[in-house]
């Protein structure tokens, strides 16, 4: 059992490595010796766990499709809102996710090895559907196609974000565009009890510890 641990803490400490080297370098320019510095392991240890720059850059994207932070709530419109509000909190702290979009938005190395956003459309569609069943969105709300565009919106809010920055943090924005989006989607009386605001990352954080 100790063996087992220690080595998922070797496959995580090289994914944060990698994650952190294509963040700042790119996928082109990585290099796997870069890797090794930063995650301060043999290259043995790292071939073990990854045959190629190519199988950590897969490792980097897979991770990046998380749902850390969301717990059960009333209305399954407020897990899909939870979702994208906490990844917008974690992303100017977390290389490895700054990495999975870089990867995901480079034409080269969407080329090699895909993105996860047929992942997180899958997440939100889920959800959507869920929400569909309760009753918690309008009749004419396609759950797969509104997946896709909340998906494109949020990716392309968090693109311009980083391109042209401004006072206002992601979150902030992300909670803009739920704003505008959220009136099309969900039932006015779910509407009326969705929690967006831009604080809402830190006040699930809080409940978590408590």
């Amino acid at each position: 059992m100790a063996q087992q641990e220690r080595a998922r803490r070797t496959r995580l400490a090289i994914l944060e490595a990698a994650g952190t080297v294509f963040d700042e370098c790119g996928y082109e320019a990585a290099t796997i010796s870069q890797i090794l510095a930063l995650a301060d392991v043999t290259r043995g240890a790292l071939y073990f766990h990854f045959s190629s720059k190519e199988d950590l850059a897969r490792g980097v994207l897979d991770l990046a499709v998380t749902t850390e932070g969301v717990v059960p709530q009333q209305f399954k419109l407020q897990e899909l809102a939870d979702a994208s509000l906490l990844l917008a909190d974690r992303l100017p702290k977390e290389p490895m996710l700054r990495a999975a979009l870089r990867l995901s938005v480079d034409q080269r190395a969407r080329a090699l090895f895909g993105t996860r956003w047929p992942d997180w459309i899958s997440v939100a569609e889920g959800l959507l559907a869920e929400a569909k069943e309760r009753g918690e969105v309008l009749a004419h709300v396609d759950p797969h196609e509104t997946a896709r565009l909340l998906v494109a919106s949020w990716t392309g809010v968090q693109l311009m974000a980083e391109a042209v920055p401004q006072r206002e943090n992601l979150v902030h924005e992300i909670s803009l565009l739920y704003q505008l989006l959220l009136p099309n989607i969900a039932v006015p009386a779910v509407l009326a009890r969705l929690d967006i605001a831009p604080d809402r990352p830190d006040r699930l954080r809080q409940q978590a510890r408590s």
